[in-house]
């Protein structure tokens, strides 16, 4: 019977995909990490990273800080409910990798398509207590060159004190060092997102920061609280891998989404041909009579 074929193959489909992506996710599982390899550490960088056994703690929110308006704020101001944060480390005066990676999440706000100040916030603070609002608002603006006005709402460029820029700096284990012959401070590239209650919930330590690595990190941060329905779903088929600096098919997930497609197609499909059993006998029927 051509239809009863054709219903045949259809039903096969729903089983392929579960056992295709399964089959991704046992060999993603099997990757083996490259060993580290040992590379020579100039003096200034010795000791510089970030610590990410921190993660899960929570920073301190009453830090005192002054804005790039020479407003005196609290911490905890950038923190509101269901809206996480990313927070980034450095200086104004940096002559290059700040720049850099400033440049970097300008372009990731861009690739998210989400509104910094509604969705998330942006904190950028400086590790240098000479720096002064001034230039944390010159930075801001040449930053912002060209990007949507409504991104300088939820973007804040602070300074603040020694000894609050240390306690900020420790609670995420982000190392620095002052250089005094060269007036510049040696440190590492990242950013950090945090829950709304402040909590440490992801690190990112590069230069580029893929949009849709750290969407779903807000997500997760949020628990839920923003991103589509697909970014809760892919969080229910994805765990993070810290080594490779991305989400990767969790291979249980995948299980349980493609047995619940299966079960729900088979079900649609010997529905379908009960239904063209039925009307197939009331033809037979009908014609006899």
């Amino acid at each position: 019977m051509p239809g009863m074929a054709a219903m045949t193959r259809w039903l096969v489909f729903p089983a392929a995909f579960w056992l295709l992506v399964t089959g991704f996710a046992y060999d993603q599982t099997q990757t083996q990490t490259p060993p580290d390899r040992v590379e020579l550490v100039p003096a200034e960088m010795q000791g510089i990273d970030v610590d990410e056994s921190n993660l899960g703690q929570t920073i301190p929110l009453g830090l005192d800080f002054v804005d790039e308006h020479g407003r005196a704020v609290k911490l905890s101001e950038y923190f509101q409910p269901d809206r996480p944060v990313i927070l980034n480390l450095g200086y104004y005066r940096c002559p290059m990798l700040c720049s850099l990676v400033m440049d970097s999440i300008s372009d990731l706000v861009e690739e998210m398509d989400w509104v910094p100040g509604e969705d998330y916030h942006i904190v950028t603070a400086t590790i240098d207590p000479r720096e002064t609002p001034e230039e944390a608002m010159a930075r801001k603006q040449e930053v912002l060159t060209g990007m949507d006005p409504a991104v300088a709402e939820g973007w804040s460029f602070l300074t603040g004190g020694e000894a609050d820029i240390k306690s900020l700096a420790d609670s995420v284990g982000f190392k620095y060092r002052y250089i005094e012959r060269q007036d510049q401070y040696s440190h590492a590239a990242a950013i950090i997102v945090l829950s709304p209650e402040g909590r440490i919930s992801r690190y990112f330590v590069m230069l580029n920061y893929p949009a849709r690595t750290v969407r779903l990190s807000l997500v997760e941060a949020s628990e839920g609280k923003i991103g589509s329905t697909l970014d809760r779903i892919l969080l229910t088929c994805w765990q993070y891998d810290a080594a490779e600096g991305r989400y990767v098919p969790l291979a249980m997930g995948l299980m349980r989404i493609g047995a619940a497609l299966t079960v729900t197609a088979l079900a649609v499909g010997v529905g379908a041909l009960f239904l063209y059993e039925r009307i197939r006998r009331r033809g037979r029927r009908t014609a006899a009579a």
